[in-house]
C-alpha cells in the first residue's frame, strides 16, 4: 500500500502551508458574511409584520428560481428568513472556494510540473490526491464550525445553536461535494483552466437546474447537489439528511477520482485536448491577442455573473415602494433627503454593488499577468520582440474596456428584469447614467493594481482587501453609522449617485487624473523590476 499512499501526510502539511492565507481569508469572509447578515436581519426586520412583507416579496417565481422555495413563508421568523435567503448562496460561495483550491493542487500542480518533481521522491502514486482530499475535508469542517458557531452565539431566539450547526454543516457539505466533482474533472481534463471551467460549469448547471425544477417539479431538484443546502430547511424543520447525502456523494466522487488517477499517466487526461492550428492567427501573434485568449474564460464567466446579478436585483423592483415604507431600518441604506422614489433611490445603491462586482473581473485580468509570470511563461514572451510596456499594456487595455462591458451587462439585466415587474419602469437611459458614472472609480482600482504589479507583485492580492472594504463602507456605511473619514477611503464614495445626486464632473475628472498618474507609475515600476521580483 505504501506505493500508493506513502507521504500523503507531509504533502498535506505542505498544501496547508501554501494555502494558509487563502484559507484564512476565505473562512473569515464566509463566516463573517453569515454573522453580519444574521445580525443585520435581526435589526432590519424586528417585527413579524415586516418579515411577512419580505415573505410576500420572495413568493414570486423569479425569487424561487434564485434562492429556492420555503415551507415557512406563512410564519417567516428571523431564522426561517435567514435560512431561506442565505443558505444556498453561502453554500455556493464555499463550493467555489474548494473548487479553486482542489484544481490548484491537482491539475494545477501537475500542469506546472511540480507534481512530477514530487512523484520523483518517495511518494505514493495516490498520495498527492489523498492529501488534497484530506485538506478539503478539513476546510469543510472549518466552514461548518465557524459558520455554525458564529451564527449560533449571536443568541437570536429563532436561531438556536443546534440549528446553526446544521446551517454550517450544509455549507461544509456542499463545499466538500463540489470539491469531489472538481477532483474528477482534474482527472478528465489536461489543463488547470479546463478543470476550473468544467467544475464551475457543473456548479452553474446544478444551480440553474434546481431553479428550473423548483418551478416545475420540486422533487426533481434532489438530482443535483446545488439544491441540497436549502433542502435542510434549517431553522425551520432542521433535516440532516441532505448533509449526509452530501457526505456520501463527496465520498463517491473522491473514490472515482482516485480510481481515475490510478489508471492514467501523469500529464494526461481522459478528455482529449482539442488540436489547435498549426500556425497562430495574426491576432494571436500580438501581445493583445494572446492576452485576450488567456482571459477569455474570465470575461465570459463574469459577463454571465453580472447579467444574472442585475436580473436578480431587478426582480425585486415590483414591490420595493411598499416594502421600504414599512421598514425604517432599510431606509438607512438609501441616500438621505431625496425627493426621488424609493425605487430610484434603491437603484443607486444597486449601482454601487454592480460597479464593485464589475471591478472584480477587471482586477482579475490585470493580475493575470503576474500569474503568468509566476508560472515562468513571461521569459519566453520577453525573449521575442515584445517590450514590457506592450505586455502590461495589453492586459491594462483589456481591463480598461472590460469595466464598461461589465457595467453595461449588469444594467441590461437590471433593466429587463425590472421592466417586467414594474408598471412604470425606470428608463434605460437613467440606468445607464447611474451605472457608467462609476467607470472612473473602477479605472482607479485598475491603476492601483498596476502599481502593485509593478512594485509589489507578491502583495498584489491587497487590492482585494481594498475592494472588500469599499463594498462594506459603501453598502453598510449608513446602516452601521460608519464615520465619514472611513468612508472617504473608498474611491466609490466620491461618485455621485445619479439621478438622486446632482451630477458633477469634478470628482470624476480628479479620480480619472489620479488613475492616469497611478497607471504611469505602475508601468514604470514593471519596466524596471526583475521579472520574478
Amino acid at each position: 500500500m505504501d506505493i500508493y499512499f506513502s507521504g500523503w501526510l507531509r504533502l498535506l502539511r505542505l498544501n496547508l502551508r501554501r494555502d494558509r492565507w487563502q484559507i484564512l481569508f476565505w473562512i473569515l469572509g464566509i463566516a463573517g458574511m453569515s454573522i453580519i447578515v444574521a445580525r443585520a436581519f435581526s435589526e432590519l426586520f424586528p417585527t413579524a409584520e415586516e418579515r411577512q412583507i419580505m415573505a410576500e416579496t420572495v413568493r414570486n417565481p423569479a425569487m424561487i428560481a434564485m434562492i429556492g422555495p420555503s415551507s415557512s413563508l406563512d410564519n417567516y421568523t428571523l431564522g426561517a428568513m435567514f435560512g431561506h435567503e442565505m443558505t444556498l448562496f453561502m453554500a455556493l460561495t464555499a463550493a467555489v472556494m474548494t473548487i479553486l483550491l482542489t484544481a490548484r493542487h491537482t491539475r494545477g500542480d501537475e500542469e506546472d510540473g511540480q507534481l512530477e518533481m514530487i512523484r520523483a521522491l518517495a511518494v505514493g502514486r495516490l498520495a498527492p490526491l489523498i492529501a488534497v482530499m484530506v485538506e478539503m475535508l478539513l476546510i469543510s469542517l472549518l466552514i461548518a464550525v465557524t459558520n455554525g458557531v458564529g451564527v449560533g452565539i449571536l443568541g437570536i431566539e429563532t436561531m438556536p445553536i443546534s440549528s446553526s450547526l446544521l446551517y454550517g454543516a450544509a455549507l461544509g457539505g456542499t463545499a466538500l461535494v463540489f470539491s469531489g466533482a472538481a477532483a474528477i474533472f482534474a482527472q478528465l481534463t489536461e489543463t488547470n483552466r479546463g478543470t476550473i471551467g468544467f467544475s464551475l460549469s457543473f456548479l452553474g448547471i446544478a444551480y440553474l437546474f434546481r431553479g428550473f425544477t423548483d418551478l416545475k417539479n420540486e422533487s426533481l431538484s434532489w438530482v443535483l447537489p446545488a439544491a441540497w443546502p436549502y433542502k435542510t430547511e434549517v431553522f425551520v424543520n432542521d433535516f440532516w439528511f441532505p448533509v449526509l447525502l452530501s457526505i456520501v456523494a463527496a465520498g463517491c466522487f473522491f473514490a472515482v477520482s482516485l480510481y481515475l488517477n490510478s489508471i492514467r499517466d501523469l500529464g494526461s487526461g481522459f478528455i482529449p485536448q482539442r488540436k489547435g492550428r498549426s500556425h497562430a492567427g495574426r491576432l494571436l501573434r500580438t501581445p493583445l491577442g494572446l492576452s485576450f485568449r488567456l482571459i477569455k474564460t474570465i470575461l465570459i464567466s463574469w459577463l454571465a455573473v453580472l447579467f444574472i446579478a442585475g436580473a436578480s436585483y431587478g426582480s425585486f423592483f415590483g414591490d420595493l415602494e411598499s416594502f421600504f415604507k414599512s421598514n425604517d431600518m432599510l431606509v438607512l441604506l438609501l441616500p438621505k433627503d431625496s425627493n426621488y422614489s424609493l425605487t430610484e433611490q434603491f437603484m443607486t445603491v444597486l449601482m454601487v454593488i454592480l460597479s464593485i462586482l464589475s471591478t472584480i473581473p477587471v482586477v482579475s485580468i490585470l493580475l493575470k499577468i503576474y500569474g503568468e509570470e509566476k508560472k515562468g511563461r513571461m521569459d519566453q514572451l520577453l525573449s521575442k520582440e515584445v517590450n514590457r510596456f506592450q505586455l502590461l499594456g495589453s492586459y491594462f487595455i483589456l481591463g480598461f474596456f472590460t469595466a464598461a462591458l461589465m457595467i453595461l451587462t449588469g444594467i441590461i439585466g437590471l433593466y429587463f428584469a425590472s421592466s417586467s415587474v414594474m408598471a412604470q419602469p425606470i428608463s434605460l437611459a437613467v440606468m445607464m447614467k447611474s451605472g457608467f458614472v462609476y467607470l472612473p472609480a473602477i479605472w482607479f482600482v485598475l491603476s492601483l493594481s498596476a502599481i502593485l504589479v509593478g512594485y509589489l507583485p507578491g502583495w498584489s492580492s491587497l487590492v482585494w482587501v481594498y475592494l472588500g472594504f469599499s463594498f462594506f463602507v459603501d453598502y453598510f456605511g449608513n446602516l452601521l453609522d460608519v464615520p465619514d473619514w472611513l468612508k472617504n477611503i473608498s474611491v466609490f464614495s466620491y461618485i455621485p449617485r445619479l439621478p438622486v445626486d446632482s451630477f458633477s464632473w469634478q470628482p470624476l475628472l480628479i479620480i480619472s487624473g489620479i488613475a492616469v498618474v497611478f497607471s504611469l507609475i505602475g508601468f514604470y515600476g514593471y519596466r524596471e523590476r526583475d521579472i520574478l521580483g
